[in-house]
């Protein structure tokens, strides 16, 4: 375990880290339908009321529905792999995000916020693209107490303490509705020790196993997704998925 979160990173750095790792796994990838994840019946269900929407870094892993979504991603090799599917995606990040004021009833942000360096900024983008009265789905990783190398590694800035986010949020006009208990991280860290050394020593083999075997088969047992109020219970949960309101 890595003695804790990679806070004195500047954003340069992240994005140098990000785009190393995701660049290099998208490049090597198929894109995963929607329907495949867990997510889908959680999220489909609020996209069929949501005629304007937006995913914001979905690399090949989309969870908004291909059509009539709207995605933004840093990744060259992601957005080519959407655009052959049919869908609308521009280049972008989360921090200056290439879209009109009060714009989508419906927002997607997985993964993301753990990589900016201010946090802040990027919430006051979502919060700026945001309609009044729009649904903002956002997963977060939990407690910086379970920092590990691989939280560095894929170029995590930090984890959250669930008080800290619920305040963060709210500094944003976000209130967190319902949560959902997400993620697929091993909990076993002798299994990410390996990894982080396949992923170190040789990318290319860990990405063809990752892409080809370790993905499909997390994807294939994946739990089912169950909204609960609010937070919920977050001892011992590695990572949450929120449904927030907008002011």
């Amino acid at each position: 375990m890595s003695s804790s979160p990679a806070q004195t990173r500047n954003d340069a750095e992240l994005i140098r880290a990000n785009r190393g790792f995701y660049e290099t796994l998208w490049a090597d990838s198929q894109l995963i339908d929607p329907d495949r994840f867990n997510t889908w019946p959680l999220l489909s269900e609020l996209a069929a009321s949501a005629p304007h929407r937006l995913e914001v870094a979905p690399g090949l892993r989309p969870r908004m529905p291909l059509e009539g979504t709207c995605f933004v991603d840093l990744s060259h090799a992601a957005l080519h792999r959407l655009h052959q599917r049919g869908a609308d995606a521009v280049h972008g990040m989360i921090g200056a995000l290439p879209c009109s004021d009060a714009r989508f009833e419906l927002i997607c942000a997985l993964d993301i916020l753990e990589h900016v360096d201010d946090d802040n900024a990027a919430l006051a983008e979502l919060a700026r693209i945001a309609k009044p009265g729009a649904t903002l789905l956002l997963s977060v990783p939990l407690h910086p107490d379970a920092w590990t190398a691989f939280d560095d590694f894929v170029g995590h800035c930090r984890r959250y303490e669930p008080a800290q986010i619920v305040a963060r949020l709210a500094q944003h006009g976000f209130t967190i509705e319902h949560s959902a208990v997400y993620g697929m991280q091993p909990k076993s860290s002798r299994l990410l020790d390996v990894g982080l050394w396949f992923l170190t020593h040789q990318r290319k083999r860990a990405m063809w196993w990752y892409n080809r075997v370790f993905m499909p088969l997390g994807v294939r047992f994946q739990k089912p997704l169950a909204w609960r109020e609010g937070m919920g219970d977050t001892q011992g949960v590695d990572e949450l998925l929120l449904r927030c309101r907008y002011r």
